[in-house]
Formats: C-alpha cells, sequence, structure tokens
C-alpha cells in the first residue's frame, strides 16, 4: 500500500513539474527573424529575437556573425546603430552595437539587446558617425522584413 502512495506521489510531482515547464514555454515564446543580405557587408548574417517579459515590453536581442569593423567600411564610420520601426511608424534609435574580435578567431560577433515599450515591427541597423543621432544615415547595413 505504502509503495502504491510513494509512486502515486512521485508521479504527480513529475506531471506538476512537467506542467510549469511547459507553461513557461508558452508564456515565453520568442520570435526569431532573420536579417536579410547585406550589399553593404555581404558576410554578415544575423538574427533578431523578440519576446515579452513579464512587464508586457518587448526585449529585443540581436545576434550577428562575421560583421565587419566599422572602421573598415567605405566611408569608414565610428559606429553600428539599431533602428527599429514601430506599429506607429515611428523610427527609434534603440542603441549601438558592441563587437566584439576574439584572439585566434576569424569570426566578428556582435550582440545587442533592448527593452521597448513599443512593439518592433522592423529592426535595421546603420553605420553612422555619432551613435545618438536621432535620424538613421544613408550607409543601411542589414535589415528585416517586416514582422
Amino acid at each position: 500500500m505504502q509503495n502504491f502512495i510513494t509512486k502515486r506521489i512521485i508521479r504527480n510531482s513529475v506531471l506538476g513539474i512537467l506542467s510549469i515547464f511547459l507553461g513557461l514555454s508558452f508564456v515565453s515564446c520568442t520570435k526569431q527573424i532573420a536579417f536579410q543580405n547585406s550589399a553593404v557587408v555581404p558576410a554578415a548574417r544575423g538574427t533578431i529575437h523578440v519576446k515579452r517579459d513579464a512587464n508586457k515590453n518587448y526585449v529585443i536581442g540581436v545576434n550577428i556573425l562575421d560583421l565587419a569593423e566599422v572602421n573598415r567600411l567605405t566611408p569608414p564610420k565610428k559606429t553600428y546603430v539599431v533602428w527599429m520601426l514601430t506599429e506607429q511608424s515611428e523610427t527609434k534609435n534603440i542603441g549601438q552595437i558592441n563587437s566584439e574580435t576574439k584572439m585566434f578567431s576569424k569570426k566578428l560577433k556582435a550582440n545587442f539587446e533592448t527593452v521597448s515599450s513599443e512593439k518592433p515591427i522592423q529592426v535595421f541597423i546603420t553605420a553612422e558617425d555619432d551613435g545618438s543621432t536621432q535620424y538613421p544615415g544613408e550607409v543601411l547595413v542589414l535589415t528585416t522584413n517586416k514582422f
């Protein structure tokens, strides 16, 4: 009798834990969007991750590989700036990309993450001389389709 009760408790505990994990996976659904191929930096490729947090804000993450150093572009620039187009058709500067080159690594990596109260419908990256500019310049490096 005791063996039956123990098995039942274990089974119910496992089912409860699985239900929690399944529920969390639905709550934290992440939308992943790929960048289109770039004419400015053809080797660059990357993705955008957009998800809602507990405060109903949008967490926007950018991961890029093989992104050329910004000073090697023609013409050379100072920084890469990440922009988003909102549902209200506003273009907003949401930050600069920090790129990293590791010793003995052949890949140039760039990562960026920010939080916005507004829903993005498109994300794009430009090369700029000033990271705090309020309007995107002409050097469009990477862009997504509208999502």
